[in-house]
């Protein structure tokens, strides 16, 4: 049997008209009901209708969270996977697939987690593509203030923190591309460390079990199935940085051969595809797709 990993995007992959042919199977509208309960708003409303609301923090992780467990839940009738990753708000779903929380469970986390970061106000994050890494490695070590908060693959990163140190790291730094994010913080930096103390409030109240498959992390890319390791690792990835180029590199040395990345958009599979050349890499981010 061909090992497989699955792996779930985070913010960024939103786009409009996601989960929307997910409302024809009954099990995905109970799912949707449930989730306007909890959220006091409707993820199909905004997933249909609602570009501006998408696209901020807020709205776009719940609606994540929703459309990719509903997905991973259907192809979970199908087949099982060896091993799970996500990229930031994406390791929540990973976790609910690997049973480490109920759904509504995971759910109140990813609300809470994006009201926490829709108000952590104050910095910027900006993508770096197509530069010297040693270079970028130095200068950072030379600047206060900011840090790697997204290491990607060889090719493409995201620093984090206060609009000065952002805007002087990037005005030092050769690259192809330099992209500033349109978000509200300095989200994996230790500007987010309010946030994060708050939040680890929040999921201390919350029972976490042993994982049924392991995951990797994003702060400590190491699989685990323990659950006091898999909700530390969580407390630490709201101020740590997002290590998906170790996780890919950590994939075909665990034996996985074959990656499925479920829900919108390729993101994850083309940035596996640039570190790990030889993966056999799928996408599912519609019920026809599955």
């Amino acid at each position: 049997m061909t090992k497989t990993a699955w792996v779930f995007p985070g913010q960024g992959s939103q786009v409009l008209g996601m989960g929307m042919d997910l409302l024809d199977l009954s099990a995905a509208r109970e799912k949707f009901a449930q989730a306007e309960e909890i959220l006091g708003w409707s993820v199909s409303e905004i997933c249909q209708n609602n570009q501006e609301k998408l696209a901020r923090t807020l709205y776009t992780q719940p609606c994540l969270y929703v459309v990719e467990t509903i997905l991973a839940d259907i192809i979970g009738q199908k087949e099982k996977p060896d091993l799970v990753a996500g990229h930031s708000l994406g390791e929540y779903i990973g976790l609910y697939v690997a049973g480490v929380f109920e759904w509504s469970a995971g759910l109140r986390l990813v609300k809470r987690r994006a009201e926490l970061m829709e108000n952590a106000a104050g910095g910027k994050m900006a993508a770096l593509i197509g530069f010297d890494r040693e270079q970028l490695d130095r200068i950072l070590a030379e600047t206060d203030d900011v840090v790697l908060a997204n290491d990607n693959s060889s090719a493409q990163v995201v620093i984090s923190g206060t609009p000065e140190a952002v805007e002087s790291v990037m005005s030092q730094v050769k690259a192809k591309r330099k992209i500033l994010l349109n978000v509200s913080g300095a989200f994996h930096s230790p500007m987010m460390a309010e946030a994060s103390a708050e939040f680890k409030d929040v999921l201390a109240s919350v029972e976490f079990h042993t994982a049924n498959v392991p995951v990797l992390s994003n702060v400590e890319p190491v699989p685990t199935v323990e659950a006091d390791v898999l909700k530390q690792r969580l407390v630490e990835q709201m101020t740590g940085s997002v290590r998906w180029r170790e996780i890919s590199l950590a994939l075909p040395e665990q034996g996985i051969e074959r990656v499925v990345e479920i829900g919108p958009g390729n993101v994850l599979t083309g940035l596996i595809k640039r570190t790990c050349s030889n993966m056999i890499l799928e996408n599912v981010g519609s019920a026809a797709e599955i």
